[in-house]
């Protein structure tokens, strides 16, 4: 009797047209902030073709990792490759998960309207460093821990540190956008979703450093069918396209 009840109220489910309500799977999503661009655009469609809702917390990928090992609960996460293998290895993320979703370049922006000075050679952008009043980075994403590498490279790391406009992480472009900085280094995406900014370009090739971001599956989470569809889709064709069209490169 039990059975026949379940299959009959599933029966209905499917005719009314709620199965997917019946399916439909929270799943909390801890994300760089150099996907977010992306990310946020291919959101609403797959919520709508899947019925599941995504819950999403923005930050440097340092600072989630560390929000994961310290218990922060998640179904999905999306980090760099070296952090997400630091995290299978402590049993947080399902070996054999991880995978590769965008190349990420680091890049200039000034404020909207303003000059863009040459950054092509590695002396011009040196020299732009060094003109700027105010430079805004942040100091725990991991652009923001090149860009430091790069300013030792040059011997110029004291100079940009004394007029630095620094954060953690976030958006670095804000400090412009209201006139407190001169220049932002950041990733490129990050650089461009903030408005009143217009993007410089990116590093010299002899400077740059592309950041990958992979996303893993929780151990412990809910529902890791939800999570590997989310991950499918942010692989696919129309996902491969958005992360193209926000200056990204994917896989």
């Amino acid at each position: 009797m039990k059975q026949i009840f379940i299959t009959t109220a599933l029966a209905l489910s499917v005719s009314t047209g709620t199965l997917s309500s019946v399916l439909a799977a929270d799943l909390t999503v801890l994300a760089s902030n150099g996907v977010k661009a992306a990310v946020t655009e291919l959101v609403p469609q797959f919520e709508k073709e899947t019925g599941h809702k995504l819950h999403f917390v923005w930050g440097a990928s340092n600072l989630l990792a560390k929000q994961v090992e310290g218990g922060e609960a998640f179904d999905i996460v999306i980090l760099t490759p070296t952090l997400i293998k630091g995290l299978i290895q402590q049993g947080k993320v399902v070996d054999g998960s991880a995978t590769n979703l965008a190349r990420v370049g680091l890049g200039v922006a000034v404020k909207q309207g303003a000059p863009k000075p040459d950054i092509s050679t590695v002396e011009n952008f040196k020299k732009t460093m060094l003109d700027a009043k105010a430079i805004a980075y942040t100091t725990a994403g991991q652009s923001g821990l090149h860009f430091i590498s790069v300013t030792e490279k040059l011997g110029i790391a004291q100079q940009v540190k004394t007029k630095g406009k620094t954060i953690p992480g976030g958006a670095a472009a804000e400090f412009v956008a209201k006139g407190e900085a001169d220049v932002a280094v950041q990733l490129i995406p990050e650089l461009a979703s903030v408005s009143g900014v217009d993007v410089v370009g990116p590093f010299p090739p002899e400077l740059q450093n592309y950041i990958v971001l992979a996303a893993g599956i929780s151990t412990n989470g809910m529902d890791k069918a939800a999570a590997q569809a989310l991950i499918k889709y942010l692989t696919s064709p129309t996902a491969i396209s958005v992360i193209k069209a926000k200056g990204m490169e994917p896989g």
